[in-house]
């Protein structure tokens, strides 16, 4: 397995001014990951990355914490929905409605130029839109890694000091990979789900669907995408299964953005691919509404996987830490990791602490610092 952090760092200014702040996880070489010590939060040499979940406290009172939580939220969640519903949801409406007109003229001016044929929209379009979308966010995470400018996004790192800058030839490794896993599994794949939807029943593709059931749908694909993807990866992480495709993954246990699909093909069919697709296979879901949901998920995964945490976004603190640990928060939500105490020692350490969106342009790791070292 290759060096899990970076190349050692140049002696210019790049990484310099960081590079001793965190050292990063190092994975053993031949295969033997470490996982966590439940005590103080090092690894152990040899212990299989693969193992149970460090379990520091009782079963039954973290089960019944995790059931108190969820009922409170969403009650709150039900109560705050009845409650603006009539005028949150109305004004958004309203905006929507007033827009209505000019999304369904593109769409109308779109569906003319590629013409109607659904296998060319689920197939190729997505495709192409798909691959766009990772590589332009993507890329503007990867030049950030490759040049180290702004100087001011080093502040964001979660891990400083690791792949500043990236290595050269560990990224090709990353771009091939990823190319084809997108290719060459990715568009029979494509041409999989189109069979899936047309036996499930296709939507007229001319006319574009309301925003409540939009927002309906984006909101069913989030719930079922957390279970697919929590369980899949989970299983991805067992003794017999790790070493041979999941591994290829947790050579980077300081991601960069790209990262976000450098796995085992196996791995992404069923761990990338497939989560995503079930909630609009299950609704039958416009290919409009499926192109945005999956615009939502690979933003969402880049983040998850960039190494910094950049105010205004969502936290990616828990599947660094995830790629940091091994065992730790398989989850997108972290609402399964509750439940199954699979966030036990995250929730031990300042990473959790800083699992929050910043607010403010101060860096989580400065809000939230490590505490100081004894000096023996």
């Amino acid at each position: 397995m290759e060096s899990s952090s970076s190349s050692p760092l140049p002696a210019d200014d790049c990484g310099s001014s960081l590079a001793g702040e965190l050292q990063p996880h190092v994975v053993p070489p031949d295969g033997a990951e470490s996982a966590p010590n439940a005590q103080e939060g090092r690894s152990t040499p040899g212990q299989d990355p693969a193992g149970p979940a460090t379990t520091l406290e009782p079963q039954n009172p973290r089960l019944l914490s995790s059931l108190y939580s969820f009922l409170v939220i969403v009650s709150f969640f039900l109560v705050g929905f009845a409650a603006f519903r009539n005028t949150l949801t109305w004004h958004l409406q309203r905006f929507w409605g007033a827009s209505g007109d000019f999304w369904q003229s593109q769409w109308d001016r779109f569906i003319d130029f590629t013409g109607e044929d659904p296998a060319h929209l689920w197939v190729a379009s997505t495709t192409i839109f798909t691959m766009a979308v990772y590589w332009v966010f993507g890329g503007i995470y990867t030049l950030f890694d490759v040049t180290c400018r702004p100087a001011i996004i080093r502040r964001y790192k979660m891990q400083p000091g690791t792949n500043e800058p990236v290595d050269r030839r560990r990224l090709a490794k990353v771009i091939a990979t990823v190319l084809l896993n997108q290719t060459v599994v990715g568009v029979p794949m494509a041409y999989c789900m189109y069979q899936a939807m047309r036996f499930r029943g296709l939507n007229d593709l001319r006319e574009l669907p309301t925003f409540h059931w939009v927002l309906a749908e984006l909101s069913f694909c989030i719930f079922i995408e957390e279970i697919g993807f929590y369980y899949a990866h989970r299983l991805l992480h067992s003794r017999r299964i790790y070493r041979y495709i999941h591994k290829q993954h947790h050579e980077w246990t300081a991601p960069i953005a790209i990262t976000a699909i450098y796995c085992h093909p196996v791995e992404h069919v069923f761990s990338n691919l497939v989560p995503p697709f079930l909630g609009i296979f299950m609704l039958g879901s416009h290919v409009a509404v499926a192109w945005l949901w999956f615009t939502l998920v690979i933003l969402s995964t880049l983040n998850a996987h960039s190494g910094y945490h950049l105010p205004f976004f969502p936290s990616p603190e828990a599947h660094d830490f995830h790629h940091l640990k091994f065992n730790q928060c398989f989850g997108v939500l972290g609402v399964l990791d509750r439940l199954h105490g699979t966030d036990a020692l995250f929730r031990t350490t300042k990473a959790y602490a800083r699992h929050i969106m910043m607010l403010s342009f101060i860096p989580a790791r400065e809000a939230f610092p490590e505490p100081a070292k004894k000096a023996f």
